[in-house]
């Protein structure tokens, strides 16, 4: 590790090593006037960003992010990854844009982050911050100086790299003393004139330590002012031990502004506590509270245990990042992206249990994934520190190989190349749902704090994993009826070629009413394409049943109309209180003709042989399910051999910020330019360049008719 700011020469006359982060980051803090930054350098052996320094600020303030995957959704990995400045203007762009460290901080700063790098290798990234009262945007000069110094910071590692020396953490810096008072003011008698005040002063440093107390503050708190000094108030004053007096001393250090609140000093009497932050730490000014009954409101409650700024701050870190994990492979993600590089793991596997066996749901950074496979399959009656954990919910700690093969001879994980384990059960709703393993490189004790810090962030990785495990159940189910409803293939028809294609919304259980069909019927055929309302297992089985009853119409030689108007009739005696949209075709390929009817549908595209694109202005009637005397007129369109129908449902066409006429515009143009490919990758063309190629709020039915020359 380098020496801090200032050391002085090593033993021997040799310089001690310049601090080039620490210097390069005051620097840039001075140059900008912002109050606390830190650098992140990039490891050379995995995508992992390291806080090699911290200024300003306490270290813990960052404790969640000391070790950041570069995929994280923070601000210095966006600017490292991406190559670019990243400007955060306050508390409510920070829980919009990172809500995970809004969670964890909220408190009013600004912060901005740039990459270091050159044009050849990126080295990482620097932040820094801002109290709430800086602009809501950069100004031209800070964003000069913040790319700047980025790039001189990234100069410098390069040719520290060229010239064989690596640049590792450094000392933090925190605010330097303060010497103007002191020349005009004999501290003797500034500590004379303080204790003459009728009100309690307290002095603490940029940690938190009491740093000064008068005497009103000693007799205010009932502890003398010798047993306060060095101390921690929330640790040496029992009844300030609360985590909300705390947050109260964090929130004013990096807003800058001063906050208040009251405590209750038992038995009975209300104290007001004044916070005076600065940037070289903070005066408190110790008061009888007024108006008591007022402020008795907010006052927390007595016989809470206390918690510590670092475990508060990882766990709810990862508690905010897992409400956003859906599936299992989300959870696994999350966990190798937030907690293997915050406790410094180097492998992950989360394991589950089905039929009495284990089963591997996930794994991260095995560099030979048959280590880990394993695992799968093993039976829960066998003993491994994985089936033992999930068994018993104990976690279990092995800080070296040797303490492994001592409990587990001739297991396989003494042989998965990691040297070290954390095995922590899973238990949600006060059942086993899996167990966790984190695996480390080196040989690492698991100091007691950081075993309780585990445990607490494996409760939360349960609840996710129960949430997961329970969403792709349904979604398997609800995958597996939407393509029982579904036709499997299109019937041959003569004269027509067809494809088709289904796509599930991307939101909720990805079921839809959406449906599709073609019923080859001599000499004729006839073709449907339907939107039943709603995304869920009760549209889906309405949409089965128009679907069949369509078919049956079409059987018994029902006209188009006529079809129609049964459906319509159907869906009302169902009683089932949705709607759909339906386009009905009967085929004659041998005459190259259409009829068609129109029940509230998007109109169909029909591209002509010569290439030419047009939408089909068709008569309609109501939607289906809202009126039993709803009539269907029909229109009867021309289909020459090449010519190619597009039928589809309004998902392909609806995006959130996509003008409608404009995506059918873009699809005109599509497939004016490609509609002579063969149809199978046409339908793919159309899907894939879609309004909703990307996110889908709705699912997409598309089906594609071609007439051709053997009609």
């Amino acid at each position: 590790m380098s020496d801090g700011p200032g050391a002085a020469p090593a033993a021997g006359g040799v310089p001690a090593v310049e601090p080039v982060l620490s210097l390069a980051l005051v620097s840039l803090m001075h140059e900008v006037n912002a109050h606390s930054g830190a650098v992140y350098l990039l490891r050379p052996d995995e995508p992992v960003l390291e806080m090699a320094v911290h200024a300003g600020m306490p270290r813990a303030f960052a404790a969640p992010w000391e070790r950041v995957g570069l995929s994280a959704p923070i601000p210095v990995a966006d600017a490292a990854r991406e190559r670019r400045l990243v400007w955060v203007g306050g508390e409510e762009q920070m829980a919009r844009c990172y809500p995970r460290i809004a969670v964890v901080l909220p408190y009013p700063f600004a912060l901005a982050a740039v990459p270091v790098a050159s044009e050849r290798r990126l080295f990482g990234a620097v932040f820094v911050t801002w109290p709430g009262t800086h602009a809501p945007e950069l100004s031209d000069r800070e964003r000069d100086q913040l790319w700047a110094a980025g790039e001189r910071l990234a100069l410098r590692l390069e040719r520290a790299a060229e010239e064989g020396r690596s640049l590792d953490r450094e000392a933090d810096v925190l605010a330097t003393q303060v010497s103007g008072a002191a020349e005009t003011l004999g501290s003797v008698e500034a500590v004379r004139m303080v204790s003459r005040l009728p009100y309690g002063l307290v002095s603490m440093d940029l940690h938190g330590r009491i740093a000064f107390a008068n005497a009103a503050a000693a007799e205010l708190v009932g502890i003398p002012a010798g047993e306060l000094l060095g101390t921690l108030p929330w640790v040496s004053v029992p009844w300030l031990n609360d985590p909300m007096y705390e947050d109260r001393y964090r929130g004013a250090l990096l807003s800058q502004q001063v906050v208040s609140f009251v405590a209750l000093r038992p038995p009975g009497e209300w104290l007001s506590f004044r916070l005076y932050p600065s940037t070289t730490g903070l005066s408190v000014r110790i008061t009888r509270a007024r108006a008591v009954a007022d402020m008795a409101r907010g006052t927390p409650q007595a016989g809470r245990s206390p918690s510590r700024l670092v475990t508060i701050s990882q766990v709810l870190s990862l508690a905010s990042a897992l409400t956003e994990a859906v599936g299992v492979q989300d959870v696994v993600q999350l966990v190798w992206d937030e907690v293997a590089p915050a406790v410094d793991s180097q492998a992950l596997v989360i394991l589950g249990s089905q039929g009495g066996r284990l089963h591997v749901l996930g794994h991260r950074g095995y560099p030979d994934p048959h280590v880990v496979e394993r695992f799968d399959g093993l039976p829960l009656s066998e003993r491994t520190p994985g089936t033992q954990a999930l068994n018993s919910g104990v976690p279990a700690f092995f800080d070296s190989r040797g303490e492994l093969e001592r409990l587990y001879p001739r297991r396989h994980e003494a042989s998965d190349g990691f040297a070290a384990w954390a095995y922590l059960p899973l238990i949600a709703s006060g059942r086993p749902v899996g167990t966790c393993v984190l695996a480390y490189a080196e040989p690492h004790p698991f100091p007691a704090d950081e075993r309780a810090v585990l445990t607490s962030l494996g409760g939360l990785i349960a609840q996710a994993l129960e949430r997961a495990l329970l969403y792709d159940a349904k979604h398997r189910l609800a995958h597996g009826l939407q393509q029982a409803l579904l036709p499997h293939s299109l019937a041959p028809v003569p004269g027509i070629e067809a494809a088709a294609r289904y796509l599930p919304a991307t939101h909720g259980m990805e079921i839809g009413g959406d449906f599709y069909d073609l019923v080859p019927t001599r000499p004729l055929a006839a073709a449907v394409i339907g939107d039943v309302q709603g995304h869920n297992v009760t549209a889906a089985g309405l949409m089965g049943q128009i679907r069949t009853g369509v078919r049956a119409y079409t059987t018994v030689g029902q006209a188009p109309h006529e079809v129609m108007g049964s459906a319509n009739r159907l869906m009302i005696d169902l009683g089932a209180d949705l709607f759909a949209s339906c386009l009905y075709l009967r085929l004659d390929p041998v005459n190259g003709q259409a009829v068609m009817a129109r029940a509230g549908h998007p109109p169909p595209l029909l591209r002509r042989p010569d290439g030419r694109v047009r939408v089909l202005d068709l008569a309609g009637g109501p939607l289906l399910g809202i009126d039993a005397s709803a009539v269907y007129p029909t229109t009867e369109v021309s289909l020459a051999p090449g010519s190619v129908l597009v039928l589809y449902t309004d998902g392909l066409v609806e995006s959130p910020g996509v003008d409608i006429e404009d995506a059918l515009v873009d699809l005109g143009e599509l497939l004016a330019e490609v509609g002579d490919q063969p149809l199978e990758s046409l339908a793919d063309a159309v899907v894939r360049h879609s309004a909703a190629a990307g996110e889908r709020v709705d699912d997409v039915a598309v089906l594609l008719l071609r007439a051709c020359d053997d009609g």
